[in-house]
């Protein structure tokens, strides 16, 4: 198998895997990073959403040749010292219940900020229109990215 390097939440990183191998599986299998989930395989659920370069992605259609030289962030490296915005704003409003899908919210929620840091709820609910909340907790998510956006 070759050898890919990667950087992941600020770590250059090498990791023997098939250029073809998805990486959510990278991520999770080989490097232990747990907070992608794999929730559809396809790309359509948005639980293992991360960023790739500081955009929105889905690591479950993007294969580790793809991103193999790129910066990619999971929610582990969302912050360094203390919660980002959007952590705490999800803490206050209490938006979780299962909490499968968070992680994948939190980053599209994240992303969104950094395009938009004054979003309206159109542009919330278009930005987060793929990620699912089995729980249905929506209103609380854009509850939240708004509390995040006042900062």
């Amino acid at each position: 198998m070759p050898e890919q390097n990667l950087t992941v939440n600020g770590e250059t990183v090498a990791v023997d895997a098939p250029d073809d191998m998805p990486l959510l599986w990278v991520l999770r299998d080989l490097l232990g990073v747990t907070s992608p989930k794999y929730g559809c395989g396809v790309g359509v659920c948005g639980a293992c959403t991360s960023h790739l370069d500081g955009d929105a992605f889905r690591p479950c259609v993007q294969t580790v040749g793809e991103t193999t030289g790129r910066e990619v962030t999971t929610l582990e490296g969302l912050a360094a010292d203390a919660l980002h915005p959007v952590q705490q704003a999800w803490i206050d409003e209490d938006v979780a219940q299962c909490g499968f899908c968070q992680a994948g919210q939190l980053m599209t929620a994240a992303a969104l900020l950094v395009r938009n840091p004054n979003p309206s709820d159109a542009d919330i609910d278009e930005a987060m229109s793929d990620n699912v909340c089995r729980c249905g907790t929506y209103h609380r998510i854009r509850s939240a990215i708004k509390r995040a956006a006042r900062g």
